[in-house]
């Protein structure tokens, strides 16, 4: 059976828009926990950590990995889900969130929200009180690359200096790649069309968040280029939820040759993986010869969102003295 994990008081009553404010060591740390956590699911270190608390889940968008992960890494810390959906309450009806914020933040210990735009979560955590976590939004989707690299992490051993590439749409995975490659010392390649890259301000920030950590940092529309030696081969559907609909035809068709099919694999490394957070259109971002193919880890990454939301809601909320002294 695990020791108990002393907390990272750090990260204490943090709130999660992106990982650009974390430092490496408290990524680290937190992946740790989650891979202790996943090795001894049961473990009473971890079952009480959180009892007595409420944690609110709101949904703008829909959800099916965040939405059940999040719930079950909550009840399974001890703490209760409080789930509801965006226009089933006030906010649908248009009450200012700087409300909806206070008065929730007298009910709950947190609050996990997956919203269309980052400035709405922006609002979210200038109002609250409490931690507000980010369920996925325009521009950010941290806990799905923290279980992207804890799935790395998991297949290779270690993180820093394997070469990542991501093709498609410079959204917000794009984004978040980008963040947490620099955190972690990778090398990471974002293959996009010209007219879909990255947002600047974040490709700026990961250059010289680089600097301090060897990471290398490359934005390029050549597809062979970016999968040439690749480690790790990921992709994200064309379409996000928040985009225009009115984009989808001129997307798909620039996006056409980012798709990673086996062409594109037998670029990479004999060994290298693929990742897609799901869920995938198959034969538009990604063949099915490769999503069900051996390369694939898919269904461990999407797991593996269960326990790094697990370990940083522990890290956030738990109480110093209720772990040690459960």
């Amino acid at each position: 059976m695990v020791q108990t994990l002393a907390l990272n008081e750090t990260l204490k009553n943090r709130s999660v828009l992106s990982l650009m404010e974390w430092s490496p060591a408290e990524i680290q740390r937190v992946l740790y926990t989650a891979r202790v956590m996943k090795q001894e699911p049961l473990s009473p270190s971890f079952r009480h950590a959180l009892e007595g608390q409420h944690v609110a889940l709101i949904f703008e968008l829909p959800s099916t990995r965040t939405r059940v992960s999040f719930q079950v890494a909550i009840e399974s810390l001890g703490a209760t889900a409080v789930v509801f959906e965006w226009n089933q309450s006030q906010l649908g009806r248009g009450e200012p969130i700087k409300d909806t914020a206070r008065v929730l933040s007298r009910y709950v210990s947190g609050v996990v929200a997956r919203v269309r735009d980052h400035e709405t979560l922006q609002e979210w955590r200038k109002w609250a009180s409490c931690p507000v976590f980010n369920a996925l939004t325009n521009r950010m989707h941290p806990f799905q690359v923290l279980a992207d690299v804890m799935t790395v992490w998991e297949k290779f051993g270690y993180m820093s200096g394997l070469k990542l590439a991501y093709f498609g749409d410079g959204n917000n995975m794009a984004n978040s790649y980008l963040v947490l490659g620099a955190k972690l010392g990778m090398d990471v390649w974002i293959a996009t069309p010209k007219d879909f890259q990255p947002a600047a301000d974040v490709v700026q920030w990961a250059r010289q968040e680089a600097q301090l950590t060897g990471a290398g940092i490359h934005i390029t529309d050549n597809p062979h280029d970016a999968a040439a030696g690749a480690d790790v081969i990921a992709t994200d559907v064309f379409m996000s939820m928040a985009d225009d609909p009115a984009l989808k035809q001129v997307k798909q068709e620039l996006m056409a040759p980012f798709q990673v099919n086996q062409q594109l694999m037998a670029l990479a490394k004999p060994e290298a993986i693929f990742l897609h957070c799901l869920p995938a259109h198959r034969g538009e971002e990604v063949t099915e010869e490769v999503l069900e193919g051996p390369q694939s880890v898919v269904f461990d990454e999407a797991e593996n969102r269960l326990w790094v939301q697990k370990s940083v809601l522990y890290h956030v909320l738990a109480d110093s003295s209720a772990v040690l002294g459960g």
